[in-house]
């Protein structure tokens, strides 16, 4: 599978910009703030019917334009897959594939596997659970529609249930009846989110670690040990859920919102059994991304059978030579597909592009 062409029209910082791209590998150079990035979110839109750098969709449209429309031709299993998105501001947001629109934005999710390595994936160390939660949900949710709805239907509950604690707490009233409604449909939906998140980290961390070794294989000398793990921590490894809904409920009533649940749970990234946020040097916390989102592709592409499309944005400014060479070393083989790259420097992009002995286009912004 790759991406043949994208249109874009009043997108970010363009007004109208198309691309023919190679089967293999693109690069985007230019000097910072011309638009490499945006080209990439573009292509990550299409995929995931929303922006990888900004979630507020009208905040794509380009300053003193009303709408915006992204076009992208797909050659998949010799099929062509054309997508299309759209959005007028006061409008829903619009997508089609090959002309007929969706009913839900959710359906779309999965066609158009892709993975993007972008120098904001710090937040996964360095920020709240909130953004490994996200990631992990992701990747299950790829290749698993049933996992996808069920955390659907788990949000729109834990929502409906903090707006009911909300009102008992403004209306000086409480009906533990009608809280128990919910809390039956978050342990349903709960426990199934639950066992695929278990049984996702069973089948992800040897292929996370497989790629962190193949990283620092070259960068590192015969005598230094890193051992990296991640933890799956969650409330229910301790109570069943109804249980812990329960035990929470005062807490919920007095905070007015639900307290206790699977949407707290957490990954925990270590490095020699140490959280890497607080002992893991650049170098290493750049490896372990990178092992991360390059074990986020083996997962899709093993669950899929599909080579998810690769984004790398920026990334030979944020890596030290050993580094990139060896991360070129493991794209540069038949398992990866369609690679799309950004840098400033285009001579030594090019240069380190042409080692591969791979097809490619440069497009200088």
């Amino acid at each position: 599978m790759f991406l043949e062409s994208i249109a874009l029209i009043n997108f970010k910082n363009f007004s109208e910009k198309s691309f023919v791209f190679d089967e293999k590998i693109n690069c985007l150079v230019g000097n910072n703030g011309v638009g490499k990035t945006n080209v990439l979110d573009a292509i990550y839109y299409l995929s995931n019917t929303k922006g990888y750098f900004n979630s507020v969709a009208s905040q794509n449209i380009k300053h003193g334009n009303d709408f915006f429309v992204l076009d992208g031709i797909y050659k998949k299993e010799q099929r062509d897959e054309h997508i299309h998105c759209s959005l007028k501001k006061g409008h829903k947001k619009l997508i089609k594939r090959n002309g007929k629109e969706y009913e839900k934005l959710s359906d779309h999710f999965g066609l158009i596997p892709l993975v993007i390595i972008s120098p904001s994936d710090t937040n996964l160390i360095s920020e709240g659970s909130e953004f490994r939660r996200k990631f992990m949900d992701m990747i299950i949710s790829m290749s698993d529609k049933e996992y996808f709805q069920d955390l659907i239907q788990y949000n729109k509950t834990i929502s409906q249930r903090n707006s009911l604690l909300k009102y008992f707490a403004a209306n000086f009233t409480f009906d533990r009846d009608n809280i128990e409604i919910y809390d039956d449909q978050l342990t349903l939906f709960g426990e199934r989110i639950f066992a695929k998140r278990k049984l996702f980290i069973t089948e992800f961390e040897p292929i996370f670690n497989k790629r962190y070794n193949h990283i620092i294989a070259t960068s590192k000398s015969n005598e230094t040990i890193e051992h990296v793990s991640f933890s799956y921590k969650t409330q229910l490894e301790q109570s069943d859920f109804k249980s812990i809904l329960k035990q929470s409920l005062e807490k919920d009533r007095m905070l007015q919102y639900s307290s206790a649940g699977i949407h707290k749970d957490d990954l925990l990234f270590q490095i020699n059994e140490h959280p890497i946020k607080k002992i893991g040097s650049q170098g290493q916390q750049k490896s372990f991304l990178i092992a991360l989102k390059l074990a986020q592709f083996d997962f899709i592409t093993n669950k899929s059978h599909i080579k998810p499309i690769l984004l790398l944005d920026d990334i030979f400014d944020k890596l030290d030579d050993q580094r990139v060479g060896q991360l070129l070393h493991l794209v540069n083989d038949d398992s990866f597909g369609q690679l799309f790259i950004t840098d400033t420097h285009d001579a030594r992009t090019e240069a380190l592009i042409k080692e591969t002995g791979q097809s490619y286009k440069m497009f200088r912004l």
